[in-house]
């Protein structure tokens, strides 16, 4: 009998990893390096376990493709909030991974209790990872009027300028006071959970794997709860109240940071603390009338089509995703900037026989079952598999991590690769190339040149097209 086992990247990896030597079962790979994601393990050779992105583990153990996973509760009750009937079993707390989710509003906006929420005349929006917590908590409050923003994280930046509350991850109401927040309801306490399929627990023979998790975890040692930053501290907290001649910039967090920041250093433009080693999402710059705050690259087209922000440095890619999710909306491509250049890319297994498009159609159409699409970029490989005519297809949201997913839990990728050999590496091959994408300046459609707003967006948009182009 086989066990499939779903193991998280990530903030409880190293925990994980110390749990299951303790419990004896010889893991080879799982470890913050891991350039493979399946292992075997010596002490139950017919269990096999996969590395994933720890949000995606409670939806492929709900839906049967692992029988057993670690992840943090939180990401468990994220997902029973929207589906509550899934098939997921929470068998044992492990004892590390300690957190909260709170929500929380800005010490410099107008809401500093619940009972300031609830009396709040007009529209709550609420910020988070988390939306379908988020939006369970704005239901048992009984806000008249919320609307709920997803965010692929960073959800601590938004208020107060672009919403009232954020739901978010944190360890004490103290800490979160230190990073200028103010905390509104505490929602849930969360650590790493032992999770199951309902199906697999009653059917399959588990009570040995299980109980070595289980003992495991009784020999690891304290946590330190200093181990895990959930947030870096926002210096530099004063902004740029919302006016009319406000130019709103949103920068990237993450690996474009450092080559977008030569870029600004030739166009003359000086953002302090960008990289932040403390995590600052409000750098300041030296343009006059101009905010920044930076954001994650995959929320940045919402947030400008939403009025949050006049202009955007993201990738191509997150643009097109949106706008194929949204062919009306009002964000455009303004400039390319020339850097960061991926290519978009369709990624089978090297066993699966197809060499291009064409062969894939044909695999794809003559298959009884629904052929998987797995993908961050779900707009886009709903795209892809509909106009290159893949049958009956199912596309799978995933968080990362995406090339796990073949060929076991997903039959095609959609995937964003620089040099193809993170894909050789595990086995799979490129058959087609949707799209190359570079980073690009973004904006609203609708700006008016004449307005001052318009005429700094000009200055900034120009200073950014000499650099590029000098």
């Amino acid at each position: 009998m086989s066990v499939k086992v779903a193991l998280p990247k990530g903030r409880l990896l190293a925990r994980t990893a110390a749990l299951l030597q303790n419990a004896g079962w010889g893991l080879d790979g799982y470890h913050e390096k891991a350039r493979l994601y399946r292992l075997k393990c010596a002490k139950f050779p017919s269990l096999s376990a996969k590395i994933f992105h720890e949000r995606d583990i409670p939806i492929q153990v709900a839906i049967g493709n692992y029988d057993l996973g670690i992840c943090g509760l939180d990401w468990v009750e994220e997902l029973l909030a929207k589906y509550p009937s899934s098939a997921l079993v929470k068998i044992r707390d492990l004892g590390y991974g300690h957190g909260a989710l709170f929500v929380v509003a800005s010490r410099w906006g107008e809401i500093s209790t619940l009972a300031q929420v609830k009396t709040r005349p007009g529209l709550v929006r609420i910020v988070s990872e988390y939306p379908n917590l988020a939006e369970s908590f704005a239901l048992r409050q009984r806000l008249s009027r919320f609307s709920i923003f997803p965010v692929w994280g960073g959800a601590e930046a938004y208020p107060p300028e672009n919403a009232e509350l954020a739901l978010v991850r944190g360890r004490t109401e103290a800490e979160l006071d230190s990073y200028g927040m103010v905390v509104v309801a505490r929602v849930l306490d969360y650590s790493a959970f032992l999770i199951a399929n309902r199906s697999s627990w009653e059917a399959k023979e588990l009570d040995s794997v299980v109980a070595s998790i289980c003992n495991g975890s009784g020999l690891l040692a304290e946590e330190d709860s200093s181990t895990e930053t959930v947030m870096a501290p926002e210096i530099g907290h004063e902004y740029l109240k919302a006016t009319d001649d406000i130019v709103r910039l949103a920068l990237p967090d993450g690996h474009q940071q450092a080559a977008l920041l030569e870029l600004l250093d030739k166009a003359g433009i000086r953002v302090e603390d960008y990289p932040s080693a403390v995590g600052n999402r409000r750098p300041r710059i030296n343009l006059e009338g101009v905010s920044v705050k930076v954001i994650r690259p995959q929320d940045m087209p919402l947030q400008v089509a939403n009025g949050n922000f006049d202009l955007a440095i993201t990738g191509r890619d997150w643009l097109l995703e949106h706008l194929y999710q949204f062919p009306s909306s009002p964000v455009k491509e303004i400039l390319d900037l020339k850097q960061g250049k991926v290519r978009m890319v369709a990624v089978v297994s090297q066993t699966l026989p197809a060499a291009d498009v064409y062969s894939l159609r044909e695999f794809a159409t003559a298959r009884k079952e629904p052929f998987r699409v797995a993908s961050e970029y779900v707009n886009i490989a709903d795209k892809y598999a509909r106009e290159n005519h893949l049958g009956h297809y199912r596309v799978i949201p995933t968080w990362g991590a995406t090339e796990a997913f073949l060929p076991e839990d997903a039959d095609l990728l959609i995937e964003n690769t620089e040099t193809g050999q993170t894909i050789a590496r595990h086995n799979l091959k490129i058959i087609d190339t949707l799209f190359e994408s570079t980073a690009c300046l973004i904006g609203h459609a609708r700006i008016r040149s004449s307005s001052k707003k318009g005429k700094r967006i000009k200055s900034i948009i120009d200073i950014l097209r000499a650099a590029v182009g000098g």
